[in-house]
């Protein structure tokens, strides 16, 4: 990343790979480093820097880049860009996000894929993230955007994977519903071993 003199600095994402001393986590250079904005938010609880937090990072640049925005800056309500892109999203109008100092300098199609990956980089569950190989291919126009629902998701610690719990609900729910047949009337049947020896 380079500062508004053009000088190399030190970016919030790559992290992952270029902790000084090969150190793997922020937690090793006393406590959370890198800005606001940029920061996944997993890494407040395990202070680790991952390949998804740097994926977070890249997010957070995509749609700063594209917006011509900081990620704290604060529009229509809203306390980060982030969020404020999903609302536009979610209402349909995501190309209302783009820097209008662009003016028609710019394809609409591309602007909408680079802030819908932005959005896709920037999902709150680190698994949901896109690896890298494949933001590649989404910037080169070989694979379509992955899909970005219209209301962002909840932050969730611990984190959990989310295809299995869905299993899991579904499993439960089927071992806990009774069958009906259809056109019948749900009854009970009483076995009595009585002296007779006969079932009611």
């Amino acid at each position: 990343m380079l500062d508004s003199d053009f000088n190399a600095r030190l970016g919030d994402f790559g992290l992952a790979r270029a902790l000084e001393n090969d150190k793997t986590s922020y937690a090793e250079l006393e406590g959370v480093h890198g800005t606001m904005g940029y920061i996944a938010p997993e890494c407040f609880h395990t202070g680790r820097a991952t390949r998804e937090s740097d994926v977070y990072g890249f997010g957070a640049v995509l749609l700063e880049v594209v917006c011509g925005q900081r990620p704290w800056t604060k529009n229509e309500g809203y306390e980060c860009l982030v969020d404020w892109v999903w609302l536009l999203h979610r209402e349909q109008r995501i190309l209302d996000a783009v820097d209008p100092r662009l003016g028609n300098d710019l394809v609409a199609e591309e602007a909408e894929r680079v802030l819908k990956l932005g959005l896709a980089c920037s999902h709150p569950i680190a698994s949901e993230r896109p690896k890298m190989q494949t933001i590649v291919q989404i910037i080169s126009g070989s694979v379509p955007v992955p899909h970005v629902p219209p209301f962002k998701p909840a932050f969730v610690w611990p984190a959990m994977d989310l295809s299995s719990l869905a299993s899991e609900l579904t499993t439960q729910t089927t071992t806990t519903t009774e069958y009906t047949p259809m056109n019948s009337t749900p009854h009970s049947m009483r076995v009595d071993f009585s002296d007779s020896g006969s079932l009611v």
